[in-house]
């Protein structure tokens, strides 16, 4: 990924969904765009216009935290993109000195797996920062099934959504779940700029799926930890759950997801269908469960 270009782009459409009014500026003088102008933004922001016209040409190197943290606030960033911003720093400031993290391995530990297979409540699954599915416990492994087996997805969520026709039928809400996959890959991509992997899987969405490339360009971000999901499944019909992500920190990147139901709802009644349909005398528990490595790194 191209740092400075990151930094350039991110930087200008922040600044260019601020309108005035919104930041206590009054006045101003006549406007082309309904943004900030530059050294608006470096005033609010308490530094000189050269400082902040050099950050957004995408020349973060040398910026300290405290200044990144006060740019954060004149730009009104949430704290997901208040992280993307500290992580495009990093990025341009590498420090020869770090010890290199080791990656993550592509395979689930069978102690990790039993963990999975132990939530028999509620689907759970273990997800990498490239949106490939590692393992899910059996409940999980029947909901994502239209996924899981999906020929274009390869177990990989973004695949699903923005190359697959079924994703429209089993996410009821498209677009806002197509809108979380981009920035969830944004995010990812901050974190970790030398990943050839995610640049290969960004790039392919990026050629193959139009709606992929709308949502890259906003440069949106987000931390997708929790929520609210709809799902249309094939065999027991709408589902609505609340959702909650644990970062893993033995494995940089990844998340085990949990979705949970309302007590009493119909979701929890079609779940507890949806389990008995998958239950079958010739699988042993757990042997549908383990998704086999992440494609992404054979």
């Amino acid at each position: 990924m191209d740092n400075q270009a990151e930094v350039r782009d991110f930087l200008r459409t922040r600044r260019d969904r601020i309108t005035p009014e919104q930041a206590g500026i009054i006045g101003g003088g006549r406007r082309r765009l309904p943004g900030l102008r530059r050294e608006e933004v470096a005033m609010l922001a308490g530094m000189s216009s050269d400082y902040y016209a050099k950050m957004e040409r995408g020349n973060l190197a040398g910026v300290s935290p405290e200044v990144l943290d006060a740019l954060a606030r004149a730009l009104r960033l949430d704290d997901a993109e208040t992280e993307h911003l500290h992580d495009l720093a990093r990025a341009a400031n590498p420090s020869p000195s770090r010890r290199r993290s080791r990656p993550a391995p592509s395979t689930i530990r069978p102690s990790l797996q039993r963990f999975l297979d132990a939530i028999t409540g509620a689907p759970a699954w273990i997800v990498d920062q490239r949106a490939d599915i590692l393992a899910t416990n059996p409940l999980a492994r029947a909901l994502l099934a239209p996924l899981l087996d999906d020929p274009d997805a390869r177990h990989n969520t973004a695949r699903f959504i923005f190359l697959s026709p079924a994703a429209r039928t089993f996410y009821p809400r498209w677009e806002r779940s197509a809108d979380a996959s981009a920035a969830n890959l944004r995010t990812a991509a901050g974190r970790n700029p030398r990943d050839k992997a995610l640049t290969d899987l960004i790039g392919e969405l990026a050629a193959r799926s139009d709606a992929f490339s709308t949502r890259w360009t906003a440069h949106a971000v987000r931390l997708h930890r929790t929520g609210t999901k709809h799902i249309h499944h094939p065999d027991v019909g709408d589902l609505e759950f609340v959702y909650e992500g644990v970062e893993l920190p033995d494995h940089p990147g990844w998340m085990m997801y949990a979705y949970t139901s309302t007590p009493g709802s119909p979701t929890e009644e079609r779940l507890g269908l949806l389990g008995s349909l998958a239950a079958t005398p010739s699988e042993a528990p757990g042997t549908a469960a383990t998704v086999r490595e992440s494609p992404t790194e054979r």
